[in-house]
């Protein structure tokens, strides 16, 4: 019997085996490697054939890496909305990573400081480590039964689709192999060594080697003489016989699994944090800009797309937390944004292989994706806030809806906005010169801010100026205005549409024109902040016109305006949304609530472009319980809140989804907040949200159940200013 010395806490490193087979181990090891290192340079590699992305994602790399690291190590991405998934993958993945320090541990230990400083590797460090290792082993063994419960027993739905492989099972069969053979390796070998005392700190492997003692385990081969004879010892089932074949099926399918990273599903767990890495802190609030030649950002084919585009693919772990919180999906719409993702990884898969061409997006026809997939996307950004992986959605998305905009692929209610904005700079298609009639019921006159100079320069919008039900909404927020005693102003026949949403449904062109306008009037004016009504509108001004070089398009006969410049790049004026400008008006006491506050229960929708978009929750919410109203809140609600269903082109299009998103999102708020049937206003800050959800009380049955307010109708019943509005007028007529 080959017994370790009690005295020493450490053991033989490759205890049992031979000369030979120690070599063996070292050419498997390196031609695994070598194996590794050449599939890891391939995929790296092919990404240099994708385009170029147009946003900076290498600069600062240090930065990017150490925060990275803590995004990826503290898994705080991975417990939003999934308590159980985000334990169960910190499990595996610091229980993976302690393996892997630790066999780098030995390693160095080994064979760069044994043979010159004799080993550390002994004594209170040993004692430590293998504690340390049979700790976060455990640990990652629980999470791979936790993922294999979820996946097999309780069969968790976005698991499981069309997407999901055999190599989706030999990934998680291998972890738990690794996982469980180490732990009966350890056992093993410190029965077959006497158990020696120092051992205990392993508490894993000694329970397993009590229970080999306990069930009689001979220690090496015996005969009939041997005094401790059993059939098992000569039959040849021993602890050392069991000890090599449990180190040599250990190690070989380490070996196998160091080497199939590259080559499929694990390699996520590299692309996963060069991802995280070379994310864009402002996806999706901005989109790619396309410059003057439309081909450089469209998806004829798929190496059309950028590396950053590819990179994305490899990262999906296929995890469905996008899929699960996608409003589309929820409706039934056609769009699974894994689907998305995945069918293009899976075609530029196939193009590699040789494999034939099709479309990328076509309506109707074998292609990549299907017009109607990418109609259904409302461009809420839910699936980007979702992903633990940072993959970029709305990127690759944006690059196919330019390409079924170029073919003509269009939804026509699509094509009737695009035109109405052509002819008449609006989505209505009304007069350009009644764009300001709303301020007609006004008690006073509203500023033109071409002629005077203002302190707010006020962006009214499409809906609040041309819908009947959103006027009010402009009416009261020009009250409000007006009784903080604040210079403000608007562009009246100037005004035109913001582009933000038909540049999402891929009409690029058109929003830089829209864009080149707006900055031209606006390089007229003197003013200090810009506001908007409009979330959508706050966005696109504050994230996306300063990303516009002007410039390139001067030459184009096609873009009549004369600017030639970015506009606003390094932020020097203020874009607000208007709850966050009347928040700091509130603040500042410049608005004197009337002596009886609002009684009214109401709750909260937060629209996507304020909220998941520009981080912006609260000032809404201040100014709700500033008038005095409680407010409940929705299970969904902040980054979970759930899309009208506008966004995206979806206002503008027609869906036969059971229910409508609007619908759903109002039954959530009579059913499931804490109030229940109690909440009496549903409180928007959106004017595409109020059209929405004004249409869903209808088609819902709603109508009788709850009222749907914007936030400015109730600061300007809460500050006595309804008159002063012309709604007190509106509602007697």
């Amino acid at each position: 019997m080959n017994v370790l010395a009690q005295t020493e806490a450490t053991r033989e490193t490759y205890w049992g085996l031979s000369s030979t087979e120690y070599a063996l181990f070292y050419l498997l090891a390196t031609v695994t490697i070598l194996v590794f290192l050449y599939g890891v340079y391939s995929r790296f590699t092919r990404y240099t054939a994708g385009d170029d992305d147009p946003f900076a994602r290498l600069d600062d790399l240090a930065s990017r890496i150490l925060s990275s690291t803590k995004i990826v190590l503290s898994n705080e991405k991975q417990f939003d909305r999934d308590l159980y998934g985000g334990l169960m993958h910190a499990f595996i993945m610091w229980g993976f990573l302690t393996l892997l320090i630790a066999t780098t541990i030995l390693f160095v230990d080994g064979y760069f400081w044994e043979p010159f400083q004799g080993s550390f590797w002994v004594g209170d460090f040993y004692l430590a480590y293998q504690f340390m290792v049979d700790a976060m082993g455990l640990l990652f063994v629980v999470g791979i039964g936790m993922a294999m419960y979820r996946r097999y027993w309780v069969r968790n739905e976005r698991l499981w689709d069309r997407h999901t492989s055999s190599e989706d099972d030999i990934f998680i069969w291998t972890l738990f192999a690794l996982g469980v053979g180490g732990f009966l390796l350890e056992g093993l070998r410190i029965y077959a060594t006497g158990m020696p005392d120092h051992e205990i700190v392993s508490f894993v492997g000694w329970g397993l080697a009590l229970l080999f003692q306990t069930i009689g385990l001979p220690v090496v081969e015996g005969t009939a003489t041997d005094p401790n004879y059993t059939a098992l010892s000569v039959l040849g089932f021993n602890a050392e016989t069991f000890h090599w074949l449990a180190w040599w099926s250990h190690s070989l399918i380490a070996f196998f699994f160091i080497a199939w990273i590259p080559y499929a599903k694990p390699f996520h767990m590299l692309s996963s944090f060069a991802n995280v890495v070379t994310r864009d802190e402002k996806a999706g609030k901005r989109l790619p800009n396309v410059p003057a030649d439309l081909d450089a950002t469209n998806a004829e084919s798929i190496e059309d797309f950028t590396w950053k585009e590819m990179l994305d693919q490899d990262a999906c772990t296929k995890c469905g937390r996008c899929s699960a919180v996608c409003p589309a999906k929820a409706s039934g719409r056609p769009l699974d944004p894994r689907n998305v993702i995945l069918d293009l990884k899976k075609y530029r898969e196939h193009r590699a292989e040789g494999g034939e061409e099709q479309p990328i997006i076509a309506d109707g026809g074998t292609s990549v994706i299907d017009t109607e997939t990418m109609e259904s996307c409302m461009a809420c950004m839910a699936c980007m806030d979702a992903c633990p992986v940072e993959i970029e959605h709305l990127q690759s998305f944006t690059r196919l809806n330019r390409q079924m905009t170029d073919q003509g692929d269009v939804d026509p209610g699509m094509q009737d906005v695009f035109q109405n904005v052509m002819q008449n700079g609006n989505t209505f298609g009304d007069s350009p010169r009644s764009r300001a009639d709303w301020a007609d019921d006004l008690e006073f006159d509203v500023t033109d801010a071409r002629e005077e100079e203002v302190d707010y320069l006020w962006y009214v919008g499409d809906y609040p100026s041309y819908d009947d039900r959103n006027k009010q909404v402009a009416r009261s927020l020009a009250a409000i205005l007006q009784e903080a005693d604040v210079s403000f102003g608007i562009l009246f026949d100037d005004e035109k549409y913001d582009g933000n949403d038909i540049r999402r449904v891929g009409e690029e062109f058109l929003y830089v024109e829209l864009a080149g306008h707006h900055v031209e009037t606006w390089e007229d004016c003197e003013f200090d902040k810009i506001v908007c009504t409009d979330p959508h509108s706050y966005n696109t001004f504050k994230n996306e016109y300063p990303e516009v070089d002007f410039e390139e398009f001067a030459d184009d006969p096609m873009m009549p305006f004369d600017y030639e410049q970015q506009w606003n790049a390094d932020g020097e004026v203020d874009v607000y949304h208007w709850t966050q400008a009347v928040e700091e008006l509130v603040d500042e006491g410049r608005l004197e609530l009337s002596g009886t506050e609002l009684d009214y229960t109401v709750t909260y929708h937060d629209p996507c472009h304020l909220g998941r978009y520009n981080d912006e929750y609260e000032a809404p919410r201040e100014i709700i319980e500033a008038t005095g109203c409680e407010l409940e809140e929705m299970p969904r609600n902040r980054a979970d809140s759930f899309c009208c269903g506008g966004g995206g082109g979806g206002l503008w299009m027609e869906f036969d989804e059971e229910p409508k998103p609007s619908e759903e999102r109002l039954r959530e708020a009579l059913e499931d907040t804490d109030a229940g049937s109690g909440i009496e206003k549903f409180v928007v800050a959106c004017p595409m949200c109020m059209t929405m959800y004004e249409d869903g009380r209808k088609t819902g049955g709603f109508e009788d159940d709850i009222e749907v307010v914007d936030v400015a109708e109730l600061l300007v019943e809460a500050i006595g200013a309804r008159e002063k509005a012309g709604l007190e007028t509106a509602a007697a007529d």
